[in-house]
């Protein structure tokens, strides 16, 4: 829009298909975040309180509209190794949305009967989930890789940067529930790391 960039309007359309390529995987990444929520999800606390939602819009709205500057500014120029880049990137992005999704499936499953009680994770016959042998949470994992992805195909510094906040977050997440996981349960495999297999 010329009036965002302050440009004529021949100058604001952009030429890179790949613009509408990560237009079309961001909305998809959270469209199926909403449908996980609704129809997978199983929550330990009935309701998130009101200081969460606010703050969460205010991240994930303000960092969409952050990265959709950079990606549709006219200026904008595609990544340096072109299709392959961008197909390799695509390709990657896909598998960790499957393993994410495929996660948050196994899950839910161990709360099928409505329990809240928490139990530990193990990998199931999708093989999305044998990252479980590695570390604790794996859906945190997937989500990185999403994101690194994501940067890989826009090859833009702010989605960089948002990228590294998002893996900041998730391994203070993941520290938490991996020591949860330790207080709570003695037989718990020890080998597991919180986020990054063997590392972290």
């Amino acid at each position: 829009m010329n009036f965002v960039y302050g440009l004529d309007d021949r100058f604001t359309s952009s030429p890179h298909p790949v613009v509408n390529l990560a237009c079309i995987c961001h909305s998809f990444h959270y469209m199926k975040r909403l449908i996980e929520t609704v129809f997978v999800h199983r929550f330990s606390r009935g309701t998130m309180p009101l200081r969460n939602i606010v703050k969460n819009c205010l991240y994930y709205w303000g960092f969409a509209a952050w990265l959709a500057y950079y990606i549709n500014h006219p200026l904008y120029t595609p990544p340096s190794y072109g299709k392959k880049q961008i197909n390799f990137a695509v390709i990657m992005f896909l598998l960790c949305e499957a393993g994410n999704f495929s996660i948050h499936v196994a899950l839910s499953d161990l709360r099928r009967n409505g329990s809240k009680t928490c139990k530990i994770p193990y990998p199931t016959k999708n093989p999305f989930t044998w990252l479980f042998f590695f570390v604790s949470c794996p859906n945190y994992t997937y989500e990185v890789g999403t994101w690194i992805s994501f940067t890989i195909m826009t090859q833009c510094v702010p989605v960089g940067l948002f990228t590294l906040l998002c893996f900041i977050q998730m391994t203070v997440w993941a520290k938490d529930k991996h020591c949860t996981y330790l207080r709570e349960f003695k037989d718990y495999p020890s080998h597991r790391m919180p986020i990054i297999p063997f590392l972290l």
